[in-house]
């Protein structure tokens, strides 16, 4: 059953918080080093979304689980499972409502206003439940330049379809929000293909948020006091590109100056991740569109 908690944000950011300070971005994982790919996922295979996404990848990052599957003590036992004495639960998080009674006014008439809390559930990652079906528990596999290929076919298939314009030079990435277009360096001038990715999503997620598109007001250029939110934004947007793809995520060089901005807007406002992990959320399934719209074409015209 769902129980209320403590202060379920608060707990939330100072983990993140805490892991930021280390030197630690919860959002980065090495994917390709244990050749599994993607979100932390639920029982049944679906996929954990915003800020649950973020939350299980910090929680499996700090407990070294490789598994990317959770699930409840009950869910466990009736895949034929059992979890184990010494297991650490998490949870994972969603948010409710009530209806709270207005005061009368005059006309004896009360306006009821929709109060919005957060609850959660504990579940447990599959590496701490024994006798689950093999596939709840990965393989290490090393890449290999066959993944790698499989990979860049994915890469290619998201991008391509995405109507961005996209300049190549220089030794910078970018997003020019004036005349609206990525610039990003050479492919070659990378330490990988998988980092040229990472980069390109990251600036991909800003590109989204142009007034012509998602509309995102979190600072308008370098230094204003809301632009590390939106910073923080492309940084998540670029890992749940990079998650979908099954590819690791990297931190660009430049990037590495806003974790002190990032700490001092997740220690103002214990929202502000869930916040930045809703409008990320939001980025991606927008990007992500233009390639399912893509491939679901040459059906539609087929069935015609």
């Amino acid at each position: 059953m769902p129980a209320a908690t403590r202060d379920i944000a608060a707990d939330i950011t100072a983990t993140i918080i805490a892991k930021l300070e280390a030197g630690t971005t919860p959002w980065q994982r090495p994917w390709s080093l244990i050749g599994e790919g993607g979100r932390p996922l639920r029982h049944e295979g679906i996929e954990y979304t915003g800020i649950n996404a973020l939350w299980l990848w910090a929680i499996g990052d700090t407990h070294g689980f490789r598994s990317r599957y959770w699930m409840t003590a009950r869910q466990a036992r009736e895949l034929g499972g059992e979890v184990r004495p010494d297991a650490r639960p998490s949870y994972s998080v969603y948010a409710n409502t009530f209806r709270k009674a207005g005061v009368p006014n005059l006309l004896g008439m009360s306006a009821d206003r929709m109060i919005r809390f957060l609850r959660s559930y504990e579940v447990f990652n599959a590496d701490e439940i024994s006798g689950l079906p093999d596939y709840y528990y990965p393989e290490a596999i090393a890449p290999t330049p066959r993944l790698l290929s499989d990979r860049q076919d994915r890469i290619d298939e998201f991008f391509d379809a995405i109507p961005s314009k996209v300049r190549h030079g220089g030794s910078a990435a970018f997003f020019d929000l004036t005349f609206d277009y990525i610039q990003m360096p050479r492919l070659g001038t990378f330490k990988s293909a998988d980092g040229h990715t990472s980069i390109l999503a990251h600036e991909t997620t800003h590109w989204s948020g142009h007034r012509t598109r998602l509309d995102r007001t979190f600072g308008k250029k370098f230094g204003d006091k809301d632009y590390a939110m939106e910073e923080l934004v492309a940084e998540l947007g670029a890992a749940m590109i990079c998650g979908d793809l099954g590819l690791p995520t990297e931190l660009h060089d430049s990037h590495a100056s806003y974790l002190a901005s990032w700490l001092q807007v997740l220690k103002a406002d214990k929202t502000a991740i869930f916040l930045a992990a809703s409008k990320a959320e939001q980025a991606f399934s927008y990007l992500r569109a233009f390639s399912t719209a893509a491939a679901d074409a040459p059906q539609a015209r087929l069935a015609a």
